[in-house]
């Protein structure tokens, strides 16, 4: 009876584990090429629909195809997907709902949606954190800061890149600041599965 009770006990555990690796690999994955390697995301489609379905949208139409890296702070955030190595801004689609009520915080390696003041005007632009920033999070929607960022993805590999971007040399080009002075270029972003 023991030795059934231990049988049931390691079949469950193993069910267990299965269903959590299958959930995980039905997440869609990116694969951000950028001049300085590669970035791996797992992007988080049942949290943040909208957000990885636009997501997914730009860079399968070769939108992110030669953008930069154009705001890096380094106990920060790396922010990019907007502009061209000459700052030159390039035109979107229509903004996105805010999804940062969705459980998920903008820790360490996760990625976020960019957005202006307006709670509601997120794009194409994204940001990976490069430490935990929880001043981010969604606390409510009474107003922009309390709204927060949707985190939508998280780095699975290429975090040392990510390390070897937060560090860059930057500069102001104005009205711009924390510029790479060395544009860090995102030559392109490949969507591996869906």
């Amino acid at each position: 009876m023991k030795k059934c009770l231990q049988l049931l006990a390691f079949a469950l555990l193993a069910t267990s584990l299965l269903v959590q690796n299958l959930s995980a690999a039905d997440n869609p994955t990116a694969l951000i090429h950028t001049s300085m390697g590669d970035i791996k995301l797992e992007l988080y489609a049942e949290k943040a629909p909208v957000s990885v379905e636009n997501f997914i949208n730009y860079a399968k139409s070769g939108f992110y195809d030669g953008t930069i890296f154009h705001r890096v702070i380094s106990h920060f955030m790396i922010q990019g997907g907007g502009f061209t190595p000459d700052m030159k801004k390039k035109p979107t689609g229509e903004p996105i709902a805010n999804e940062a009520g969705n459980g998920l915080s903008n820790l360490r390696g996760t990625v976020a949606m960019a957005r202006t003041n307006d709670p509601h005007s997120a794009t194409a632009q994204f940001f990976i954190n490069t430490q935990d920033n929880g001043n981010l999070d969604y606390t409510g929607g009474t107003n922009s800061r309390t709204w927060g960022y949707a985190v939508f993805a998280q780095v699975t590999e290429g975090m040392n890149v990510v390390e070897d971007i937060r560090f860059v040399e930057t500069t102001s080009t104005p009205p711009f600041s924390d510029v790479p002075k060395v544009p860090v270029v995102i030559e392109s972003i490949e969507i591996i599965s869906e």
